[in-house]
């Protein structure tokens, strides 16, 4: 019962901030959404990366 309490906060939590989202945010231009590729694209290199080396030690 708890298990399904929960996956039905998760699911009406995740509506709302699609719906929120969708009413209030904004397109990103090109240059902005390359910055942000390039950043996300370095810190996931580096969390895999301290993965590897935490696994190793």
């Amino acid at each position: 019962m708890n298990l399904l309490t929960i996956l039905m906060l998760l699911f009406a939590t995740l509506m709302i901030i699609v719906m929120v989202t969708e009413k209030y945010g904004k397109p990103m231009d090109n240059e902005k959404q390359a910055k942000w590729s390039k950043i996300i694209m370095i810190l996931l290199f580096a969390l895999i990366l301290i993965r590897i080396l935490k696994e190793l030690f």
